[in-house]
C-alpha cells in the first residue's frame, strides 16, 4: 500500500500542519516531565537484599554512591529460560547511555527474580555490561508490583500499572522502571514508577522507526521484535540489478 503522491508544494502544506503537532506533543511533553519532576516521595524504610556478583547488598548500595537510582524491572522470573523479548529490546538501548547516565549521577540497575546465576548466563548471551542483580527471596518485586505469586494471580484482580486488573491479562512477571532518591544522611525515597508502554520512550529503536517510511508496521505492540540473536536475515528488497 502506498500512500498519495503529491507535489512538493502541496507535501510541504501538509508538513508543516504536522509540524505544529509535533511541536504540540514537544511542549506536551515537556509539561508532563515538569509534573513528574513535581510528584511527592515516599521514603523506602523496608530493608532490602539484592544478590549481586560482588555479593549481597542494600537497596542503598544499589546506588553506588550517586544520588539518583533507576531501577528496571526486567521480566526474567527463577523458571523461566530467557528473558521477556520486550524488556530485552529495551536494554539492548541500555549500555550506550550508562556513561552519560553515571557522569550525571544516575545508576541504572536492572532487577529480576531469577537466581544471580541464571541472569549472569543470560546477560552473557546478550553481551550486556549494564548491572543487573537478584532480588530472589525478597520481596521487592511484590512491593513495586511487577510480580505475582500464584495466589496473586488466583484473586479476582491483581494490582498493575496503578489499575487493578484481570489476572488473565498478567503474569507471574510484568516489566516496570522504578526511580530512587538517596539524600546525603541516606534516606531513600522512591519517587516514581512507570510500568506497561510507560518506559517506550527509553526504546530508541522505535524511536526511529516513527519516522521510517512504515513505521513501526506491527499487527500488535512490538510482535515483530526478537532477540537480537533469534533474528533471520531479512528479505532484501527487489534490486533493478537483478
Amino acid at each position: 500500500m502506498q500512500n498519495d503522491v503529491v507535489s512538493r508544494e502541496e507535501w510541504l502544506e501538509v508538513r508543516r500542519a504536522l509540524l505544529a503537532k509535533e511541536k504540540e506533543a514537544t511542549r506536551l511533553r515537556d509539561s508532563v516531565n515538569a509534573a513528574r519532576l513535581a510528584l511527592p516521595w515516599v521514603k523506602v524504610d523496608k530493608d532490602y537484599v539484592f544478590e549481586t556478583p560482588e555479593g549481597s547488598k542494600s537497596l542503598a548500595d544499589l546506588f553506588d554512591g550517586r544520588s539518583q537510582l533507576l531501577i528496571y524491572h526486567f521480566m526474567l522470573g527463577p523458571d523461566w529460560d530467557a528473558g521477556c523479548t520486550g524488556c530485552s529490546f529495551l536494554s539492548d538501548h541500555v549500555d550506550g547511555a550508562l556513561p552519560h547516565l553515571n557522569h550525571h549521577d544516575v545508576t541504572w540497575v536492572a532487577v529480576s527474580r531469577a537466581p544471580l546465576d541464571k541472569i549472569a548466563a543470560y546477560k552473557r548471551r546478550m553481551g550486556w555490561k549494564f548491572p543487573w542483580v537478584s532480588s530472589f527471596g525478597s520481596d521487592f518485586n511484590f512491593d513495586y508490583h511487577v510480580s505475582f505469586s500464584p495466589e496473586d494471580l488466583a484473586k479476582d484482580k491483581v494490582f498493575y500499572n496503578f489499575t487493578p486488573m484481570q489476572p488473565a491479562d498478567a503474569n507471574d512477571e510484568l516489566p516496570g522502571l522504578s526511580a530512587f532518591y538517596r539524600n546525603d544522611k541516606g534516606e531513600i525515597f522512591h519517587t516514581y514508577s512507570s510500568y506497561a508502554r510507560g518506559p517506550e520512550e527509553l526504546i530508541g529503536t522505535l524511536m526511529i522507526l516513527d519516522r521510517a517510511p512504515k513505521g513501526r508496521n506491527e499487527d500488535s505492540t512490538m510482535n515483530f521484535v526478537r532477540r537480537h540473536d533469534e533474528y533471520e536475515e531479512a528479505a532484501k528488497a527487489p534490486s533493478c540489478c537483478h
